[in-house]
């Protein structure tokens, strides 16, 4: 097993992320913590500055052009920054495990307690594609063909799965309940029916075939 063997997605809403260096903000990783519910992002940056005006704008994030101090981590659940100085990069890593805050520095693996995966966004479906590291460019080239797989649509049919699996009654729980749920979907005509405006129908066939299962058992 390589490095970052164990996939977690992590909930950010509510706790203080810290971005450090301008290559972080010309990187997106900003945006993508934001697209992953966080709410509290502190930017230390000197630019790209057209970025950073953009990312003041956003309530979530405070920006400040000036280089961090270790105390710019203070109360930090996650800290993502890169450095030209080693030196320094392996200080920042450093001082964010010193207030057990998860730390990347971005390509300088030792000094990393995470990997940032390439990742598709439907709505709340996320597919995330990791290398352990190994190769950024064959995680994004899988992330490209994924894109292409997984169209808009996906956003929509997992709606309609939330709204029916809270709405239906709960008769059997674990490994059996996600047993039907697996036998009752059928991923081409979900996407079909989504893409034709039609989850409505999806929906009532779905509720049909759990039904018939809970009533078969």
């Amino acid at each position: 097993m390589g490095r970052f063997g164990y996939p977690a997605l992590l909930e950010l809403r509510g706790r203080r992320c810290v971005v450090v260096g301008s290559r972080a903000v010309r990187e997106g990783k900003v945006e993508a913590l934001l697209a992953g519910g966080a709410d509290q992002v502190l930017v230390l940056a000197e630019g790209p500055l057209a970025r950073l005006e953009a990312l003041a704008a956003d309530p979530r994030v405070r920006v400040e052009r000036r280089p961090w101090r270790p105390d710019d981590l203070d109360g930090a659940f996650l800290v993502v920054g890169w450095d030209p100085d080693p030196a320094e990069r392996a200080r920042l890593a450093a001082e964010a495990r010193a207030r057990r805050a998860l730390v990347n520095v971005i390509d300088d693996v030792p000094n990393c307690d995470f990997a940032a995966p390439a990742v598709v966004r439907r709505g709340d479906l996320v597919l995330a594609i990791g290398t352990g590291g190994a190769s950024p460019a064959l995680a994004a080239k899988l992330r490209q063909e994924l894109e292409e797989r997984f169209g808009p649509a996906w956003a929509e049919v997992l709606e309609v799965l939330r709204d029916l699996r809270a709405g239906m009654p709960a008769s059997v729980d674990g490994p059996e309940r996600a047993r039907r749920w697996r036998a009752a979907l059928d991923l081409t005509e979900a996407e079909r029916l989504v893409a034709e405006g039609r989850a409505g129908e999806l929906r009532e066939r779905l509720r049909a075939r759990l039904l018939a299962a809970e009533a078969a058992s």
